[in-house]
């Protein structure tokens, strides 16, 4: 089993910066990846970004390239999502997830991760 938890949300206003991150702990491995998603009100969870733990290899949505940066700390078990130039579309709740099934290509659907934190706010005004 693997815990995570996510904190760094808040209230921005537009063009500004949030980083977000992602404690976790219990049974982790190198051959995880990790990955931020956000769920917007009355709209479906969409994928954000991730990073393979071995390597630091990432990947992002189309929508956050170039604005959002995605690292992890290895030492202490924590990933980042560095937020610029923040839109209220980024608006939502953000989630922290894990996946431990070895995957060749970072994966960017929901269902193919396993652990998954209890989301913290961004909010984003105009």
């Amino acid at each position: 089993q693997v815990q995570l938890v996510e904190s760094g949300g808040g209230l921005v206003q537009a063009g500004g910066s949030l980083r977000l991150s992602c404690a976790a702990s219990g049974r982790t491995g190198s051959s995880y990846v990790m990955g931020w998603f956000r769920q917007a009100p009355g709209k479906e969870r969409e994928f954000v970004a991730a990073i393979r733990w071995s390597g630091g290899s990432t990947l992002y949505a189309d929508s956050v390239k170039g604005r959002f940066t995605i690292s992890r700390d290895n030492a202490n078990n924590t990933m980042y999502l560095q937020m610029n130039s923040l839109k209220p579309e980024d608006t939502g709740v953000y989630y922290c997830a894990a996946s431990d099934r070895g995957w060749f290509a970072i994966p960017r659907a929901g269902y193919n991760y396993d652990y998954w934190g209890q989301g913290t706010q961004v909010t984003v005004s105009s």
